[in-house]
């Protein structure tokens, strides 16, 4: 195996939550990215205009991040956490099952406001729970876990597709007119951002006949083995009521850095770091509290900010660019032909899940910090050729496969850095988890109104900019790190040179 046997056999002894914290990424995947080509056939279903029906984006976004900042609360103890997910991966499956009833927008808005909160909290713990488990260890296994969203990503608009209407999905008598404009549309309604689609005009009024419900339903049975998966989690380890009443607490960073470093030593390592350990893996309200913040040096809060900032931009590139490389490719001076345009989002979604399958054997073999510094580079170097080559198609999609695998390892690498920085005993997780939320809801908005105002090579500029205040925050963190104070070097619990000691920790902590 490509990997040592102190990782192999602490995969073997966790190989069951890690398998159903994979799993409930997918269904965050799953969920992520149906909407975009469904949206029109939605429009449809519960008859509303495009302005109406693009608040199911925001609701679902905003709630996303409402799930992420809240998610953290359920950190206490593990049964909390895996009750946590099974409620939220259900509510996914529910969801995906209540859509097909949903006739009216605004139950429809309510309806993904509960998916993104279940997103929210899935994105949050997930993370949580593995950097828990394998701590130094837990680059490799983040990798794969964010290659499960990419995945699930793909999947869901290839289950759909079959099942999205070719002609106009209203009968009236302004139908002959709306048929001819609807691939343009559906094509532009791509993940994350259903784009400026206000001069389309179709009825308002008649009979539905749209057969997406079909589509709603496959991907609620094929996501049911979800909650299935951390319900049998939760009965072997004892935590279902009928079973088991009682509630074992999680391990604090603390006791479990504890476990993994030599005895004679303990204390030491515990009270050079107990100032940075109040905060733990708490949720966000937690985590800003005064209490935590004593004794902390400056340099504890510019870690925590110089790598939020750094996901702000390279998440809130991903969703701007999913959401706009198509109206860029059809707009002058490109003028790509719609059907082909509609490739590049696939595209892009595609290498970021590709990207994400190959980071898996890099990162146990490079540094995060060296990860995210190819990453961020390789994200500035590919928006500045591509607008020096804004007049040619053949590079508009190399560079988005580009794009898509500079920046499909940067969030798996910088949290693993980050919380590597801290040691663990931060709130790395969850501060970076919501900063990568804000930017990627705020940059979506941000940047749709710049193309609307600037026109399309607007696009590109933002994109650059944004990249270039990336590799800028990346610089700070980099700096932020060299100052923050480090524990004796022979105290390092996962140095490789310790594989005996590590090889008996590691265990799945309740």
């Amino acid at each position: 195996m490509w990997w040592d046997e102190r990782v192999s056999a602490r995969f073997r002894r966790n190989l069951q939550p890690t398998l159903t914290y994979w799993s409930v990424f997918f269904s965050f995947g799953l969920c992520i990215a149906f909407l975009g080509p469904t949206l029109l056939d939605l429009r449809c279903q519960t008859q509303s205009s495009l302005s109406q029906i693009t608040w199911v984006f925001f609701s679902q976004q905003f709630c996303l991040l409402l799930g992420s900042c809240l998610g953290g609360v359920f950190k206490r103890t593990l049964a909390q956490s895996l009750f946590a997910l099974f409620a939220s991966s259900l509510a996914i499956s529910l969801v995906f099952a209540i859509i097909p009833l949903c006739h009216n927008v605004v139950v429809l808005a309510v309806v993904m406001a509960v998916a993104g909160l279940a997103m929210g909290c899935i994105d949050t713990i997930s993370n949580m729970q593995l950097v828990k488990i394998y701590q130094k260890d837990s680059a490799i296994f983040l990798q794969a876990l964010h290659f499960f969203v990419g995945f699930g990503a793909l999947l869901s608009p290839l289950i759909a597709d079959p099942f999205l209407s070719d002609t106009n999905c209203i009968l009236s008598n302004a139908t002959a007119n709306a048929s001819s404009n609807l691939p343009h549309i559906r094509k532009s309604l791509v993940p994350h951002h259903p784009g400026n689609l206000s001069h389309y005009d179709l009825p308002m009024k008649g009979m539905v006949v749209t057969r997406v419900s079909y589509a709603f339903w496959i991907m609620a049975l094929i996501n049911l083995p979800v909650p299935i998966a951390v319900f049998f989690l939760l009965y072997k380890e004892r935590m279902v009521p009928c079973f088991n009443s009682s509630s074992h607490p999680l391990l604090s960073a603390d006791e479990l850095a504890m476990e993994t470093r030599p005895t004679v030593k303990d204390d030491l390592a515990t009270s050079v770091q107990r100032p940075h350990a109040a905060g733990g893996h708490d949720d966000l309200f937690s985590c800003c509290q005064s209490k935590n913040f004593r004794g902390a040096s400056y340099t504890y809060f510019a870690v925590h900010i110089t790598g939020a900032l750094v996901l702000f931009m390279t998440d809130g590139i991903v969703g701007e660019y999913s959401g706009f490389i198509y109206s860029y490719a059809v707009e002058e001076p490109l003028s790509v032909v719609h059907k082909v345009a509609g490739y590049l989002p696939s595209l892009f979604w595609g290498f970021i899940t590709l990207g994400r399958l190959i980071s898996i054997p890099v990162s146990y073999r490079m540094k995060p910090a060296t990860m995210v510094f190819i990453n961020v580079v390789g994200v500035l170097i590919t928006f500045l050729l591509l607008l020096i080559f804004s007049y040619s198609v053949v590079f508009l999609f190399v560079g988005t496969a580009s794009l898509g695998l500079f920046l499909s390892s940067t969030f798996p690498s910088m949290l693993a850095y980050t919380e590597d920085i801290l040691q663990y005993k931060g709130c790395a997780t969850t501060v970076l988890v919501t900063g990568a939320g804000i930017g990627e809801m705020v940059l979506q908005l941000l940047v749709g109104s710049i193309i609307h105002d600037q026109g399309s090579y607007s696009f590109l500029v933002c994109g650059m900019i944004f990249g270039g205040l990336a590799f800028t925050f990346y610089a700070f963190l980099l700096f932020f790190h060299r100052m923050y104070p480090k524990p004796p070097s022979d105290m390092d619990a996962a140095s490789p040179d310790k594989p005996a000691v590590m090889d008996d920790t590691g265990q799945y902590q309740r």
